[in-house]
């Protein structure tokens, strides 16, 4: 009996999802040939039609690591050639590389709050991007706190403080703009106040309520679409005000408060505290979502496997009953005006970073002094004759000065 409930559930939920979403389709007529219009969807192999939109879900999952679901990423392609991350929360950009997008085009980073869930992974853009050839400085937007140094900005000026070592160690031979963060901080009680508009795209931001103050929800405008990223929250009313008739809203439902017990090794009163006065519960989650009737929702921050998802599922549907994703890492949407296609994304585990339209900047010399003492250079192997070959014919290949490989100048 139990098994017959799970796999009606199952096909109930798989139903409910895109129509496209786990079926083939196009046949098959020459072996030798393409099988068109698959299920799945294969990075880089794809170009959105001008007035398109793609969202990919390259974190949904929780604070704690978990290999299979990061925390939470949101990134949004647009037709234009344009592409923002909604947060870029802890393990997050391991999906975000085997996306093999140059890095070039991935320096736009929209911040709902400062848990490390939602920006835990910009050490891993900031560098990553920088060292795979990122040509430009990575660009930060974010609200204020209640405090200057609960902000975005005191939390990038932190962060630059922190990796101190790592930054100056590379400006010997990188290029110091890709090094660098510009940042936006704006207010975190601005209603639907515009925080980013160029190339036809306007990004809107309006409060959440999260823990403290300086949690935000943005809205992102272009060609007539309207798309929803909530970050973090309870139930609000400028959700319902400016979420409202979107075609496409990410908001979380979270886990429920008996499964933060069971799982995620919580006290009963701290997981009902959490799970109801901190996040969104899926009822009221399926609330929101019958309210402000989207075209297509999305649930995500909760760790997606047999043991949950079934339970949040009718959590939401005992009063939702409208489209709805169930969110997992890699999950695809397109989005046109014509309707919403869900799939999974296809991708290497061993991604190598793609080269953009520009080459990758070359360094200026003594942009900083060495940043090896004398005593340590006094450790160094001499290695020239085992390498001398390899190096010769590498300088010569790419015509080299010879002088940029003197030992102590590496």
């Amino acid at each position: 009996m139990n098994s017959l409930i799970r796999l009606t559930t199952t096909a109930l939920l798989c139903g409910l999802m895109s129509s496209l979403a786990y079926a083939g389709s196009g046949a098959v007529k020459d072996p030798a040939g393409v099988a068109p219009n698959r299920y799945a969807y294969y990075p880089g192999t794809e170009a959105l039609k001008r007035d398109e939109i793609r969202v990919i879900a390259c974190g949904t999952g929780m604070p704690a690591a978990r290999r299979g679901e990061a925390a939470t990423c949101w990134l949004v392609e647009l037709g234009n050639g344009d592409k923002f991350f909604f947060d870029l929360g802890t393990g997050s950009m391991a999906n975000v590389a085997a996306l093999m997008i140059p890095y070039d085009y991935l320096d736009k980073v929209f911040l709902t709050h400062l848990h490390t869930d939602h920006w835990g992974d910009l050490n891993a853009l900031w560098a990553g991007g920088w060292t795979a050839g990122r040509t430009q400085a990575l660009k930060v937007w974010g609200p204020s706190g209640a405090t200057p140094e609960m902000g975005t900005k005191a939390a990038i000026d932190g962060f630059m403080k922190t990796y101190r070592w790592d930054y100056v160690t590379r400006l010997q031979k990188l290029s110091a703009i890709p090094g660098k963060i510009e940042v936006t901080e704006f207010d975190y009680r601005g209603e639907n106040k515009i925080v980013y508009d160029r190339r036809g795209v306007k990004i809107r931001s309006f409060p959440a309520i999260h823990s403290g103050d300086g949690s935000i929800s943005y809205v992102l405008e272009w060609k007539g679409y309207k798309l929803v990223f909530g970050g973090d929250t309870l139930p609000n009313k400028w959700v319902i005000k400016y979420a409202k008739d979107a075609d496409f809203v990410v908001h979380e439902c979270f886990h429920l408060p008996e499964q933060m017990v069971e799982w995620y090794n919580q006290a009963p009163p701290v997981a009902l505290y959490v799970a109801t006065q901190i996040h969104t519960s899926p009822q009221a989650f399926g609330k929101i979502m019958s309210t402000i009737k989207p075209r297509h929702a999305v649930a995500y921050h909760f760790f997606n496997e047999e043991s949950t998802r079934y339970a949040i599922y009718r959590g939401v549907r005992e009063i939702y009953n409208g489209p709805l994703s169930m969110a997992t890492d890699m999950m695809v949407w397109n989005i046109t005006k014509k309707g919403i296609r869900e799939r999974m994304a296809v991708s290497p585990d061993d991604a190598w970073a793609v080269a953009g339209a520009k080459p990758p900047p070359m360094g200026k010399p003594g942009q900083v002094p060495g940043q090896l003492s004398k005593e340590m250079k006094a450790g160094t192997l001499d290695v020239s004759e085992a390498e001398g070959r390899m190096v010769q014919e590498y300088m010569k290949k790419y015509k080299l000065d010879p002088k940029m490989f003197k030992k102590g100048k590496k």
